[in-house]
């Protein structure tokens, strides 16, 4: 299956290479693009050279493939009437997707087919930067070698113009931005210059020197203002100790603090008393030196008022000059930088006017692109892929087919996973319907299937040799697996050998023994056997076909568990022991419904039927704990319906007699 899958995928890689891919065609042209170090602030950073930092360079590889330039390609080379750009001129397939779902036949706008034909180029070409170079490669990839040439060489070209208009549009914006501020400035500048003579006409007798001498005079006053200050404060204090000293009446002290002398003259004259007596002279001349000192008092602080007075004004007139010439020279500043501005201004101007017509592009065609070489499909790599793919595709599906399986393939993972004897491996019967399967046991009497049979009758027998199984019970998991099959095929080897064999219909709830015989069932059956309604000679349909006696089911209201659990069967086993010497009975199957485990208490031997490559280990283990749950056991397992190819197939026909080669000279075809 994997080789297939490869080889299929392989051959339809090839197919498509060959017949249904478009081959395209790819060519190139390279730019090579002048380096620029130019200042911003330098007219030549307007009109020429390309920053060499990387981001610039990468800006350009962009630029070419700007929706601009690619809509101007398009124009040029009337791509609007190409049909591999445009698809509304395409042919319309008979039959689409679209279509089929209805979809919007209505014509597409002219932008529509624009921006669907930039997107179209967009994909079609490649730019790219050369490494640690400045030369950039444009490359077109369409279905015609001229196209692609034609698409490199034209965009280069478009690019270069474009290169040149903007420069051009540039150096236009430039001028007539200069234009309108330099007369601007000049106005301002002429303004600016009467209001500076206006306001120097005003102050005229205001200069730097004269504000400088008037601060020094500031300062000389403020100097003399501490001095007066602190010979007021002096005097003041001489004289409050002066009239302090005078109250407490000690003329040695009033004498020793005055050092006047006359008033020690006085006091030379006259007795103590008579000193301090109030009109006395001493007290006379010593009131005249209170009245002198604070004279002296009120004499300096006038002092420091006008002196205070004097720094007030001086200090007011010094803001005041010093404000208009700061104006002042706040004007003229601003005059100088508005002449500055002006020249430099009317400079550029001049600069850029004569730049006009001197413009060049950035980059240069460094080589033109010729016709397109093929670069797809590339068949040999396409077959390469399609194989490697179709390798991986089938081991895929195998893969994943081995993980979904979940059943059991042959006789050792069956054994391994339950513990129990296999005791048969029975072959898919060759039969379109159940009712041919008597007539093939019959006809085919040495085919691999009826010889695996022969090999389960003798495992069964075998089983237990002291005391042979006389009651087999027929089950299995689920419906499906084939049990009844094997119950016939049984009951049929069994009368072959000349035994009186009795088939008993125990799935009495689904009744399958009417498909695979072509009798009419009598009145009577198990059930009337059991009630004891007839004998069981009376019940029993003597099948010539199969050499047996069936007893058929019946359809009953009763539960099929209560029947089988009652006295009255155990006593109907009884009989039939005495009448037969071997009893198949064909059950439902174990996780349906309890039947089989009510009836293999009675039973000498279980034959567990186990589909090949399709029962599931989970169902199986589950079926067997119910029937281990009422201290059942299967006597053996019987891989049932196994495919013969699928063994071999899966790598087990040269291991398994019926299937292998070695066996092909023991059977019939």
């Amino acid at each position: 299956m994997i080789i297939l899958a490869a080889l299929l995928a392989a051959f339809l890689g090839i197919a498509y290479a060959k017949f249904v891919a478009v081959p395209t065609y790819t060519s190139s042209t390279t730019l090579a693009i002048k380096q620029s170090g130019a200042s911003v602030i330098d007219i030549e950073s307007v009109v020429s050279g390309v920053s060499s930092e990387s981001d610039s360079l990468n800006t350009e590889v962009e630029v070419l493939k700007s929706r601009d330039l690619l809509e101007r390609l398009s124009a040029k080379l009337d791509l609007a009437n190409d049909p591999e750009f445009n698809a509304a001129i395409r042919p319309k397939p008979m039959f689409s997707i679209s279509g089929l779902l209805g979809g919007d036949d209505d014509a597409p706008t002219a932008q529509q087919i624009t921006n669907a034909i930039v997107e179209k180029l967009r994909a079609t070409i490649s730019t790219s930067l050369q490494r640690s170079t400045y030369i950039i490669s444009i490359s077109a990839t369409t279905e015609s070698p001229q196209k692609s040439r034609e698409i490199a060489n034209t965009l280069a070209q478009l690019y270069l113009d474009d290169q040149i208009r903007v420069k051009f549009e540039t150096l236009e914006d430039a001028v007539t931005w200069l234009s309108a501020r330099v007369v601007e400035l000049e106005a301002e500048l002429q303004d600016r210059d009467d209001d500076l003579k206006a306001k120097t006409a005003e102050a005229d007798y205001i200069n730097a020197e004269g504000l400088l001498a008037l601060n020094q005079q500031v300062r000389d006053l403020r100097e003399r203002l501490i001095g007066e200050q602190t010979d007021s404060e002096r005097a003041a204090a001489k004289f409050v100790e002066m009239k302090a000293i005078v109250a407490s009446g000690d003329i040695d002290a009033i004498l020793t603090f005055t050092q006047d002398p006359g008033l020690r003259r006085l006091a030379s004259q006259a007795s103590r008393a008579q000193n301090l007596a109030p009109d006395s002279p001493f007290q006379a001349r010593v009131a005249s030196l209170l009245d002198r000192a604070e004279k002296d008092v009120t004499r300096a602080r006038t002092q420091v008022a006008a002196i205070n007075e004097t720094i007030a004004a001086m200090e007011v007139r010094v803001d005041e000059q010093a404000t208009m010439l700061a104006n002042l020279q706040q004007l003229q500043r601003e005059l100088d930088t508005t002449s500055v501005l002006y020249d430099t201004f009317l400079t550029r101007l001049k600069e850029t006017t004569i730049q006009q017509g001197i413009q060049q592009s950035d980059a240069r065609v460094l080589s033109t692109a010729i016709d397109g070489k093929k670069v797809s499909p590339r068949s040999s790599m396409i077959a390469a892929l399609s194989l490697i793919l179709g390798l991986m595709g089938g081991s895929g599906f195998v893969l994943l087919r081995e993980m979904r399986a979940n059943g059991f393939r042959n006789a050792e993972v069956l054994q391994a996973a339950t513990g129990l004897q296999v005791i048969g491996q029975i072959p898919l019967f060759p039969v379109a319907a159940r009712g041919d399967l008597i007539q093939y046991l019959k006809d085919k009497p040495t085919s691999p299937a009826v010889e695996a049979v022969r090999n389960m009758r003798t495992s069964i027998l075998l089983s237990n040799v002291d005391n042979p199984p006389k009651v087999i019970m027929s089950t299995s998991t689920i419906p499906g697996e084939g049990k009844t099959t094997q119950a016939i095929s049984l009951v049929q080897n069994l009368s072959g050998m000349g035994k009186k064999v009795l088939l008993i219909e125990g799935d009495i709830r689904r009744r399958t023994l009417d498909e695979y015989f072509s009798i009419e069932a009598g009145e009577h059956s198990l059930l009337s056997v059991i009630s004891g309604e007839v004998t069981l000679d009376d019940a029993v349909i003597k099948s010539e076909r199969i050499g047996a006696d069936v007893l058929m089911g019946q359809v009953s209201h009763i539960n099929a568990a209560d029947v089988f659990s009652s006295d009255k069967f155990i006593a109907f086993l009884r009989l039939a022991r005495d009448t037969y010497d071997y009893i198949i009975i064909d059950t439902p199957p174990v996780l349906v419904v309890p039947d089989a485990r009510v009836i293999g208490q009675h039973c000498d031997a279980i034959m567990y039927t186990v589909k090949w490559d399709s029962t599931t280990k989970v169902q199986l283990l589950a079926a067997l704990r119910e029937l281990a749950a009422v201290n059942l056991k299967p006597t053996g397992l019987v891989l049932s319906q196994v495919d013969p190819k699928g063994m071999k197939k899966y790598g087990y026909g040269e291991a398994y007699g019926a299937y292998s080669s070695y066996g092909g000279g023991y059977y019939d075809a």
